[in-house]
This record gives C-alpha cells, sequence and structure tokens, in this order.
C-alpha cells in the first residue's frame, strides 16, 4: 500500500546523515505510529492499516541514532539520524564537456530543444579550456609593464574548440545560423537561440542550448528541465571545486542579472515516496524527470542552493553588491534559459515542505 502522507528522505553524503520528514496525509491524522527500520519506513495511522515504503538498496539508516523528534505544522513528522553504512560516491551529474570532447573524434552538434543538425560531423585537432572570464582584467592588475594580450582576442582556428564556464567557441567555418537582426544565433528549425557571433569567424554556443553527440551515435531527446538543470549544477560543482567560490549571479545575454546562487553542497541524496493522496502530486519534482521510475519510491542525487530572483528589479541593492564582489563568479545563458532555470527553481522550492524552502531569506 502506499504510504498516505508520503516521506522526504534528504542525506547527506559528506556527513552520513538523514533528515526523515513523514508529511502530513490529507486530511491530517489525529495520531501517527512511525517505525524506521534499516530498509524501510512504516506509518500506522488512525483508521488505516499500515503503509511501508522499502528503501533503495545503497540506503541503510540506523534507526537507534534517531534524535530531534518534532511535529510541524502543514510539514509532517521531522526527525534525524546517521546511516547504518556509508552511501557509494555519487554518479556524475553530467559527463563534463571537457570529457565528452576529445581531439580527433568527429562530433555532431545538435540543437538540445528541436534535435536540428547545428553543426555536422567537426573533428577538433585542438579542444582547449578557455581562461576565466576576467582573465584579461587579472593581466592588468598583475603585470608592471602594458598588458601585452590588449590587442589579443583568443579566437578558435578552424580546427579549434575554445572550452568556456558556460559555452564554447568555435571556428564558423562554413555553418551560418546569425540572425539578421543582431549578433544572436539561431536554430534554423525552432528559432531557440544557440549562441552569439563573438567576431566575423567565430561562434559562441551555450552549454544549455546544444547537445554533443559522437558521429558515429544517434540523437536521443533529453527532457529541456532535465538538461538545464544537469548543465546548470555541473557548472556550479565544477567552479565552485576549483576556484573555491560558492556564489554566483546568473545573468542573460541582455546584461541582466536574473538570479542569486549560493551554493550549499552536492553531496545530497533525496529519497522520496509521494504517498497515496492526490494532494500531494505538488511534491513531485519537475514532472518529467524526477517521477519515480519504477516502484513508489524516487531516488536521485541533487545540488542545494539557496537563490534570490532578481526579475523586475527584486532584490536590486543585494544584486549590486555580489556583481562588485571579486568573490562572486558571473554565470552568463540565454536570458530565455535565465527565466526557465527560475521556473526550475521555484517548483524545487515548492516540492519541499514548507519549513525547508527557506533560509537566511534566500528561497531553498
Amino acid at each position: 500500500a502506499g504510504m498516505a502522507g508520503g516521506f522526504l528522505l534528504e542525506i547527506r553524503r559528506g556527513t552520513q546523515s538523514a533528515l526523515l520528514v513523514i508529511r502530513e496525509a490529507d486530511p491530517p491524522s489525529s495520531a501517527l505510529d512511525v517505525s524506521v527500520a534499516a530498509d524501510c519506513v512504516a506509518v500506522r495511522s488512525s483508521g488505516r492499516s499500515v503503509a511501508v515504503a522499502t528503501l533503495p538498496a545503497q540506503v541503510r539508516l540506523a534507526p537507534s541514532s534517531t534524535r530531534g523528534l518534532r511535529r510541524l505544522p502543514g510539514d509532517g513528522l521531522h526527525l534525524r539520524m546517521r546511516l547504518r553504512r556509508q552511501l557509494p560516491p555519487p554518479a556524475d551529474l553530467v559527463h563534463t564537456l571537457r570529457e565528452s570532447l576529445k581531439p580527433q573524434k568527429s562530433y555532431v552538434f545538435y540543437c538540445q530543444s528541436c534535435g536540428d543538425i547545428v553543426v555536422k560531423d567537426r573533428k577538433f585537432l585542438r579542444v582547449l579550456p578557455l581562461p576565466s572570464e576576467n582573465w584579461s582584467a587579472l593581466v592588468e592588475e598583475w603585470c608592471c609593464h602594458p598588458n601585452p594580450f590588449a590587442r589579443s582576442t583568443l579566437h578558435p582556428w578552424q580546427d579549434d574548440c575554445f572550452l568556456g564556464d558556460t559555452f564554447f567557441l568555435l571556428n564558423s567555418g562554413n555553418e551560418s545560423h546569425k540572425s539578421k537582426e543582431n549578433t544572436r544565433v539561431i536554430c534554423k528549425r525552432c528559432r531557440t537561440m544557440l549562441g552569439e557571433t563573438v567576431s566575423a569567424d567565430t561562434i559562441k554556443y551555450y552549454v544549455t542550448e546544444v547537445i554533443i553527440r559522437p558521429s558515429e551515435e544517434s540523437f536521443s531527446p533529453t527532457p529541456r528541465s532535465q538538461f538545464v538543470q544537469s548543465m546548470v549544477a555541473q557548472c556550479l560543482v565544477e567552479l565552485s571545486s576549483a576556484k573555491s567560490t560558492f556564489r554566483f549571479t546568473v545573468k542573460g545575454d541582455d546584461g541582466k542579472i536574473y538570479i542569486l546562487i549560493w551554493l550549499l553542497n552536492a553531496d545530497t541524496l533525496l529519497v522520496e515516496s509521494l504517498g497515496s493522496s492526490s494532494s500531494h502530486s505538488i511534491f513531485t519534482l519537475f514532472g518529467d524527470i524526477f517521477m519515480p521510475s519504477s516502484g513508489p519510491v524516487g531516488t536521485w542525487s541533487a545540488v542545494k542552493v539557496l537563490y534570490q530572483p532578481c526579475i523586475k528589479s527584486r532584490n536590486k541593492d543585494l544584486a549590486d553588491a555580489w556583481e562588485d564582489d571579486i568573490g562572486v563568479h558571473p554565470l552568463k545563458f540565454p536570458s530565455e534559459t535565465c527565466m526557465e532555470l527560475l521556473l526550475i527553481l521555484g517548483l524545487s522550492t515548492i516540492s519541499l515542505p514548507p519549513s525547508l524552502r527557506c533560509m537566511n531569506s534566500f528561497q531553498v
């Protein structure tokens, strides 16, 4: 039987600890009898039979370590405990761009939205990472003589691919997707923005807009929200590891700041039982990707962030302060994708129990 209210189990791999939230049934039961075993959670409510949810094989709890038991109206029952055994390391959120692109291999670039071929059978002699966005300004600060690179630009040759934080640069060659109205690069089929022209022979493609596959592989579509989440999560995790920065501004190609993001951790494992109550369908996280693939319990790795929306001049003072802070790293995406990301974050927030949706004036 499905659990009437469902539950949410938030596990931290680093600390091997877990927060278990038994959601309130609808209507709320006057009494709940909760039993937690190493491999399952059972709930008996007044007038109902016992509902048991079996945990995934890799998750084993230590019930004797349970502490912090409390009931929050509108939320349900909260309790914390430790894991009985260490979780295996998480699989990569996505293959990084640097891992997926190799020299001397032929690739096809597809529009992520519609699957139309953007670049066909391109083989690169060099796949090179670009320096950080502010590398030129840093040279000015550190050089005791005039900047030797002041008049230089890093543009790829015909067989080069340069990788940035949120984009890659290609020599345009014979490809021509430039819009007549401006420098935006538009998909010919669905008219989605893919990138922008940097110079007469250089195109910038954003990692959230293009899927790259070896030429011998066929295209397989990925749900849009899943792809955007994966690519943005990859950017956050890679940059926080490489640059020890945990605060980010998400900017559109129009130069405006759309979101402020503060990365909390990247070692969270979420286990959720949606329960049998239709009123809890709102807690389904991003319906196109996170519905449990088998059985009543879904499991996925997650990146946990705090965020503040900045559209329509919201949080302007904070956004201005972050923009001037050298410890905050900017991430640039198409403006439409920034709005998609904001919607994804909002849906994620309302999927959480009410008490877990805010932290220090930020949304979670």
